[in-house]
């Protein structure tokens, strides 16, 4: 199965009031993964391309990585998820920017079916969640996206020592 899965969001700020989250992706001081709810990204050799880590079951690889401006990671589990995604940072005009994350891969066997039923409502929930983590350190805001009933369901039922 073709799965594109694009989130992206813009925001009235210049863009070098976000340059220096992207650096700090999988440390303690994570400024984008919302590492307050969700099992955090962790990297073996840190935040350099061929450096190999991840976040709960999903595991990846780092293949492109430019600090000002984006992080692309090739999946190497679950099975059955082939492709890539990436966190982007565009500047859009002098006050304003964007970023964007873009899951683009073909599922296979049970892959497709842990997309279908699982992995991809949490997806869509964590990178909204890392988003509002974002917008919430840039602005005055407190955004808190509601988790749908499937996500929080899912989260029960994962959740260890429940």
């Amino acid at each position: 199965m073709e799965v594109l899965n694009i989130h992206k969001r813009k925001f009235k700020k210049p863009i070098f009031d976000i340059l220096e989250f992207l650096p700090t992706l999988s440390t303690k001081s994570d400024r984008i993964w919302p590492i307050e709810n969700w099992p955090p990204i962790k990297f073996k050799n840190g935040l350099k391309i061929g450096s190999n880590g991840g976040h709960a079951m999903i595991k990846y690889e780092i293949i492109d990585y430019h600090p000002q401006s984006h992080i692309e990671f090739k999946f190497q589990k679950p099975t059955g998820f082939n492709g890539t995604h990436k966190f982007e940072i565009y500047k859009l005009n002098s006050e304003s920017f964007e970023i964007k994350h873009t899951l683009v891969m073909i599922t296979s066997g049970m892959g497709t079916l842990s997309w279908l039923l699982a992995i991809r409502w949490l997806h869509d929930a964590i990178l909204e969640d890392a988003f509002d983590k974002v917008e919430n350190q840039l602005t005055e805001s407190n955004l808190k996206t509601k988790w749908n009933l499937w996500v929080r369901a899912l989260r029960w039922l994962l959740k260890p020592n429940r």
